[in-house]
């Protein structure tokens, strides 16, 4: 039996193996769907005893195989980079201060900037009346703000920037004008008055005459526009000092609205400000009126807005009634501001004309609308039915509604009682001494008048004293009231006793 190979060469033969295990590739780190498990090779043959394994041979029994590394998944090919372009040119360069050798200059970025980005800004000079432009900053400058330095006093100079990319270099913007290195002593501003902030009105025919106050050093040079573009000589005057610009209108029209800039410029420093005039005159009348419905004792109208505002709003309406008999026209709506209305109260029988007025913030319009056809109230289909009511019945039985008083009285002093008495048909009355009719007696004097009775008795003596009644009767039944009367001697004095 041949002897087993040395432990020492087979150990130097599975180095190898071991090497090529660590050298293995790690996975990808990006998920990827498990490959299909690749087929195994075919069985070699084992190697005969005694003999070494082949280099690359299968690990023997106990250690672990060589896993073979996945395939990698291909990325997908991405589609190709945009085209890069400059950007477009920046915006909104101007002068935001100077002096004696350095200016400074201010702008915004560009509108469009692209796929390539926005790398800085290139601002360059040069000196007016030459085309010889030369960049005054040494890298790119990333702000929108920039101080060119180290200039000559008085010298004219023209500046553009000109934004820089990947792509290349963006069409300049310039300054619309050369500008002069030197100090400005005082900027000019305007001093708007308060007034002419808002919109100012004026009505035609009227004289417009505004001061628009301003400062500056050296003195200003002032410029006006309308509109955006120059003013008529013919219509409006300027006249500007060293400290103000007046605005002259002799007779405004309507064409004279609008808005009035008044430019204030000192070197390369400017100052603008702008008011808004309005001249405006009374409105025409409505374009049409119209009687919509007449019912009853009213009539609905219709009118639609003037076709000449007068240069302003509406303010409201005027509404006039005239009747055909008369002609004379007057106001039934002021201030009224829908463009129908609902007139009431109107005569019957009568007929009926309407105008209507527009008014603005001038007045009343000169001429009315008025309505072509008339308006009648008509009287058919109007009964007066007067209602029923129910007859009172005045019948009422004999009622005292002042009674008698007792009295006293003295012999030979006329003496009179009254009572009162009510009652429907007028009650007979009847007065009585000691239930006895006195009846026609002389002696006493009866009246009854508007339901009030008296009874005079005529020097009464010492056998007139006693009750006295009155009594009142009709066909409902009958009333009594009584008194007593005393009749006294009268006093004598001591000595018509003796």
């Amino acid at each position: 039996m041949p002897s087993k190979p040395a432990p020492i060469k087979k150990a130097a033969k599975k180095e190898p193996a071991k090497k090529e295990e660590e050298k293995a590739p790690e996975p990808a780190p990006e998920p990827a769907p498990e490959p299909a498990p690749a087929e195994a090779p075919p069985a070699e043959a084992a190697p005969a005893e005694g003999e070494a394994p082949a280099e690359g041979a299968a690990p023997a029994e106990g250690e672990a195989p060589a896993e073979a590394p996945a395939p990698e998944p291909k990325p997908p090919t991405p589609p190709p980079p945009p085209p890069k372009e400059p950007t477009s040119a920046p915006l909104d360069l101007f002068v935001e201060d100077k002096n004696d050798t350095s200016v400074t200059i201010i702008w915004s970025k560009p509108e469009n900037i692209g796929a390539a980005g926005l790398d800085g800004y290139v601002i360059e000079v040069c000196k007016d009346g030459t085309e010889d432009w030369k960049a005054v900053n040494e890298d790119l400058q990333k702000s929108c703000r920039y101080v060119i330095k180290n200039q000559t006093t008085d010298d004219r100079l023209k500046i553009r920037v000109v934004a820089v990319n990947e792509a290349g270099r963006s069409p300049p913007v310039a300054l619309p004008e050369p500008v002069m290195v030197k100090e400005v002593a005082n900027r000019p501003k305007v001093r708007f008055p308060r007034f002419l902030r808002q919109r100012y009105v004026a009505q035609v025919k009227e004289k417009v005459n505004l001061t628009i106050p301003f400062t500056g050093n050296p003195k200003p040079v002032v410029s006006w526009t309308k509109n955006g573009g120059p003013l008529d000589p013919k219509r409006v005057n300027i006249r500007s000092t060293e400290k103000d610009s007046i605005l002259f209108i002799r007779a405004a029209e309507r064409d004279d609205s609008g808005v009035y800039e008044i430019c204030v410029k000192v070197d390369d420093f400017e100052d603008r400000a702008s008011l808004t005039l309005q001249i405006v005159e009374l409105p025409g009348p409505p374009a049409s009126v119209k009687i919509v419905d007449t019912w009853g004792f009213n009539v609905a109208l219709e009118w639609t807005p003037p076709k000449d505002k007068g240069n302003t709003e509406i303010t409201g309406y005027t509404i006039q009634k005239a009747d055909k008999k008369t002609g004379d026209w007057f106001t039934v709506l002021e201030h009224y501001h829908r463009l129908n209305a609902t007139i009431s109260d109107l005569i019957m029988g009568n007929t009926y004309k309407f105008r209507v007025f527009s008014e603005n913030k001038c007045g009343m319009s000169d001429s009315a609308a008025v309505t072509k056809e008339e308006a009648k109230i008509s009287k058919t289909g109007i009964d007066y039915k007067p209602p029923e009511y129910k007859e009172h019945d005045f019948n009422e039985a004999p009622k005292f509604t002042t009674s008698l008083t007792d009295r006293a009285t003295t012999v030979g002093y006329n003496t009179k009682l009254l009572c009162s008495v009510r009652g429907f048909p007028k009650p007979k009355v009847e007065w009585m001494k000691n239930q006895m009719i006195i009846g026609d007696d002389p002696k006493f004097r009866q009246i009854c008048v508007q339901g009030i009775c008296s009874l005079e008795i005529r020097k009464p003596g010492n056998f007139d004293g006693g009750v006295y009644s009155c009594r009142a009767k009709n066909d409902h039944g009958e009333a009594i009231v009584s008194c007593k009367l005393d009749v006294k001697q009268p006093v004598l004095p001591d000595g018509d006793k003796k």
